[in-house]
Formats: structure tokens, C-alpha cells, sequence
């Protein structure tokens, strides 16, 4: 049985990765191995380890390494601790591969740590494109990773061009839509009682992280996007961003605005309220990869603010802008009212798959042989 180790460092990641854990899980050559760390260990960003652990997920170590600081170089310091403590969580756990997702700097501390420790590296979303510093730290762990599983074929074709060997690559589309096209949501009423939500006027999910290589224009980026949401007073779901550098400026600038009546704000929501959300609200607004990857599943229309996105793959809900009110608020009104852009979401597919990438990845972890040929890589090129 070969064993799975797996880091997850926030809710949002999570959320995509829990049809793969339960995959694995399940797998009769498997043997699953959970490493929480960053954002689930901290009550500011609403202890979500709760989530993992009321999932009935195994939690075999818990890496308590967030930063307390609200820049980059607290960010550079949260990364060395979790380095240092992913080497003694994998030397004690000595797992067969190492599965990890994204972009975030606790899935580079695992590939680095795991590199050095001799440890098969599988990684899940390589070769996308965004903006900010995360398409640096991504492209970083595909050139650790010994197996790549992109979600698109426009992400595979971009890993091969990193000189990565094809034979190595498999397309397995996002685990986002495991969930889904496969579990059972909130019906809309009940999403109305849980939330106060009148179904019948428009609902606004609203989510907006930092950008990294931004982080001192980040409170003044949410600011004027909250206040497009006051002026249109349309009532909205609000979700706090997460932990990067520039985020709990993002926070102090949103508690300004958790005054007025039809804006509800919350730390952390699990993620099947969340997706569930989706299907019953009338626009996204922010800079959420789920506004690009998760969102078509619901014909749901997408203003998508600022750079943190930029040249991902992505369907034709969406809506690009700056961070310029007026901007802005004439996005969220097309979204909300054009017909033709609202006909044209309606019949809008999602290029992210098709519902089965957690056994397929099973599957394919399952039959991988380890040995020198896989662990010592070269390029193709």
C-alpha cells in the first residue's frame, strides 16, 4: 500500500481538494496521510481545521506556522518555519508521494522539503496562469514535482514547454467539480433561511483576496469595491480574504462596512455552503480562482477585479475590470441586467472537467511506480 501524504493550508483549498482526500482514502492501494497547516490552525481566519476534522479526515500533523504580520517578509518567515517543520512531519510520516495543490507557499516549503528527502512530488494545477506572485511559486513546485496533473490541456501544453517529460503529465480536469456535479447542495430555501437571502432581488457573493505584489494598495482596493456594493445596495455575501500580505488590511478596511444591513460578512463558510451560494446568487464579484474555475458549473456571472487572475483559462461568464469604482459597478449591472451577456452565461461551459478528477488521480497515484527512473528527473529539452 503505498502512502499518500496530502498538505492542505486553507479553507478554499480544502474545499477543491476533499474529493481527492476521500479518493484516496477509499483506495484499496492507498493509504492517506493529512498535513493542516497555515490558515486552519488560526481562529482570526475562522479555525477551520473543525471542517477537516467534522469530515471524519484523519489529521496526522498539524503545522502552526502563520504569520502574525501583515507583509512579505512575515510571509518569507512563515514559509522557513513551515519548511523546517514539514521535514520533521515528513520524516516521521515517510510517506511514498507527496500530493499537493496550487500555488500557496506552504505547498512550496512540502515540494522543497520533499525534494531533498528523496520523496515523489505529485502536483495538482500546474501549468495554469494567473497573476501576482503565484505563477512564480506554482511554475517553482512543477519544476519539484515528479508527476503533474494539470486540469486543462492548455496547462499541460505549458508544463511540457517547462521541459517536463509528457509521459509524467496526465489532464484530470480541477476536483472542484467532484462536488459539484457529484454531492448533494443546499436547495435555495434553505440557503434563504440560513442566510437571510430574499430570493427574489439580486445576491451578490463577493470575494476579494490580496495581491501580493500589491499588498499596500490591498485595503484600498476592497474599499472601492465595497463601496460600489453600498451604492448599489443590493444584498451581498462576504467572505474575508485570506492570510497573504495586504489581507488583514482587507479585513480592518471591511469591518467599516459590516454596518450596513444587507452586507453580511464572514470569516470562513464551508465549502458546500459555498458552493451552494453560487447556485442561487446573481453575481460574483472580487478575485477568487473559484469565480474562474468553479463558477461556470452554475451559469454564473463573474466581475472579476483586478490582476490576481489575469490569463487564466476561463469561460465566457466572466467580466474583467480594474479597480476603478465606476468600472466596477458598470460590470456588476451588465451581469446583473444585460441579456445578452446573461444569455450568453446561460449557455457558458466549463473548460475545468467533468466531475471524476478525484479517482482519476486515485487511480493513477495507485499504479505509479517509485524508483530512481521517476525520482532523479531531467528535462526533455
Amino acid at each position: 500500500m503505498k502512502k499518500i501524504a496530502v498538505v492542505t493550508g486553507t479553507r478554499a483549498e480544502y474545499g477543491i481538494l476533499k474529493p481527492v482526500l476521500k479518493a484516496v482514502k477509499s483506495h484499496p492501494k492507498l493509504g492517506l496521510s493529512l498535513i493542516a497547516t497555515g490558515m486552519h490552525l488560526s481562529k482570526e481566519f475562522g479555525y477551520t481545521i473543525k471542517e477537516i476534522e467534522k469530515d471524519g479526515f484523519k489529521i496526522d500533523a498539524k503545522l502552526d506556522i502563520l504569520h502574525r504580520e501583515d507583509t512579505g517578509e512575515a510571509m518569507t518567515r512563515s514559509m522557513g518555519k513551515c519548511l523546517v517543520a514539514m521535514a520533521d512531519v515528513l520524516g516521521r510520516i515517510k510517506p511514498d508521494i507527496l500530493l499537493l495543490l496550487g500555488d500557496r507557499s506552504e505547498m512550496l516549503a512540502g515540494a522543497i522539503a520533499a525534494s531533498y528527502m528523496n520523496i515523489a512530488i505529485a502536483h495538482i494545477d500546474g501549468g495554469a496562469v494567473s497573476g501576482s506572485v503565484d505563477d512564480s511559486i506554482r511554475h517553482a513546485i512543477t519544476k519539484l514535482a515528479h508527476i503533474h496533473f494539470p486540469t486543462t490541456k492548455g496547462s499541460a501544453t505549458r508544463i511540457i514547454k517547462m521541459g517536463e517529460d509528457p509521459s509524467r503529465i496526465f489532464i484530470v480536469g480541477a476536483p472542484a467539480l467532484d462536488t459539484i456535479l457529484n454531492e448533494k447542495l443546499f436547495k435555495p430555501a434553505e440557503l434563504s433561511k440560513k442566510y437571510g437571502l430574499d430570493l427574489s432581488k439580486p445576491i451578490l457573493l463577493v470575494l476579494q483576496h490580496p495581491v501580493v505584489t500589491k499588498a499596500n494598495a490591498a485595503a484600498d482596493q476592497i474599499r472601492k469595491t465595497l463601496d460600489v456594493i453600498v451604492k448599489l445596495e443590493h444584498q451581498s455575501i462576504l467572505i474575508y480574504p485570506n492570510a497573504d500580505a495586504g489581507g488583514r488590511r482587507m479585513i480592518k478596511a471591511i469591518k467599516r462596512y459590516e454596518k450596513y444591513p444587507f452586507i453580511k460578512s464572514f470569516k470562513s463558510l464551508p465549502y458546500i455552503d459555498y458552493l451552494s451560494l453560487m447556485g442561487v446568487a446573481s453575481v460574483m464579484v472580487g478575485n477568487s480562482s473559484s469565480g474562474i474555475v468553479e463558477t461556470p458549473s452554475f451559469h454564473l456571472p463573474v466581475v472579476n477585479i483586478g490582476s490576481r487572475q489575469e490569463g487564466r483559462e476561463r469561460s465566457t461568464n466572466v467580466i474583467d475590470v480594474g479597480y476603478k469604482r465606476k468600472e466596477i459597478a458598470k460590470a456588476i449591472r451588465k451581469a446583473l441586467y444585460d441579456k445578452n451577456f446573461r444569455e450568453r452565461v446561460r449557455r457558458c461551459k466549463n473548460p475545468y472537467g467533468d466531475g471524476k478528477t478525484g479517482p482519476r488521480i486515485a487511480r493513477i497515484l495507485a499504479k505509479t511506480k517509485i524508483d530512481s527512473k521517476l525520482l532523479q528527473k531531467k528535462l526533455t529539452y
